[in-house]
């Protein structure tokens, strides 16, 4: 992808909320822990990150074809596209 273009996966980010502030949406639900959270730009979902046991974050983005996420981790002001592999 041209560095100077902009991820095409952009025009899937909607205005979400997360679903489950609280925790990923999979952890609480099995019982597991988790590193960090990050949101589905797409939907809302909330998943762990790569760093976590389960990396729910990454199975949904392969799973419902949802790329973007960002991190709703304090402090941190970031989304990263899992089909490029790259921050948006």
């Amino acid at each position: 992808m041209n560095a100077s273009a902009p991820d095409p996966h952009l025009s899937m980010v909607r205005p979400v909320e997360p679903r489950t502030p609280e925790g990923c949406e999979e952890c609480l639900r099995l019982g597991s822990t988790w590193v960090h959270l990050r949101v589905c730009l797409t939907c809302g979902q909330v998943g762990c990150c790569d760093s976590s046991p389960h990396r729910h974050a990454r199975g949904h983005a392969d799973e419902a074809g949802h790329p973007i996420v960002a991190s709703i981790e304090p402090g941190e002001d970031w989304r990263w596209c899992f089909v490029d592999e790259a921050l948006v």
